[in-house]
């Protein structure tokens, strides 16, 4: 049996969680909004629940990998979560493309030596702006992106520390490490470019109270959600750059 190309292989989605069934009902679940917002189609993809227990196989068998947001918190060190952190380590070592979100995003850098905690500056959610740094002028993945963009928060944790040679891309006001690159092809976004401006309305609406608590302008935020074109647009980029199907 001969070997399937790069390119028809599937791009895996650790799934790492889920929205409440209210917003799950609505919107999707996270590796559903993710698969849309790459533009791949279901045949397309391997979906791995590794929330519940499942485990993706070796690297070689992908052409990439997206790592989904989760209610969970990276900081908890749950054992599905470490699993899944040393498989990462295990894909950087064969040099599979990954893009992680939210979550997956404080898992790479945890994965790879990082610090991932509750961020000083307190909860980031709504539409915020993005601010790329100077370290992303010359990656290919960032080619003519606009120097800042709204893009979606959803976060009370994030990357304290960076892990040993990872670049930051981009910042926003409370949050330095809103983007990072670790290696040649491994990115990574604290913001949701899976996210629409409806998921984030609604969102908002459900938990209004607990952000009032937290003494968040809900009805500011919730004024301010917009459409993230830019942000939208990062996984898809990411896939054709670093691992175009078939």
């Amino acid at each position: 049996m001969t070997a399937a190309t790069p390119s028809a292989l599937p791009v895996l989605i650790l799934h790492t969680g889920d929205p409440d069934d209210t917003l799950k009902s609505q919107f999707g679940g996270y590796a559903e909004q993710i698969m849309l917002a790459a533009g791949l189609a279901a045949s397309a993809v391997d979906i791995v629940a590794v929330y519940e227990g499942q485990r993706p196989q070796s690297p070689s068998h992908y052409r990439a990998a997206l790592i989904t947001g989760s209610p969970a918190m990276v900081s908890d060190k749950e054992p599905w979560s470490e699993d899944t952190a040393a498989w990462l380590r295990e894909a950087l070592e064969a040099g599979l493309p990954m893009f992680g979100v939210c979550y997956g995003h404080q898992l790479l850098a945890h994965a790879f030596g990082g610090k991932v905690g509750y961020n000083p500056a307190g909860r980031e959610v709504g539409t915020q702006t993005v601010e790329l740094l100077p370290t992303a002028g010359g990656d290919q993945l960032m080619a003519g992106v606009p120097t800042t963009f709204p893009a979606q928060m959803l976060h009370a944790q994030t990357v304290l520390q960076l892990p040993a040679g990872a670049a930051v891309l981009a910042r926003s006001d409370l949050d330095e490490h809103q983007m990072i690159r670790i290696g040649r092809n491994v990115f990574s976004t604290q913001f949701h470019p899976e996210f629409g401006p409806d998921f984030i309305r609604a969102h908002l609406e459900r938990y209004g109270r607990r952000y009032a608590a937290e003494n968040l302008d809900v009805p500011g935020l919730s004024a301010n959600v917009r459409a993230t074109p830019v942000a939208a647009g990062l996984i898809r980029r990411f896939l054709d750059t670093y691992a175009p199907g078939a």
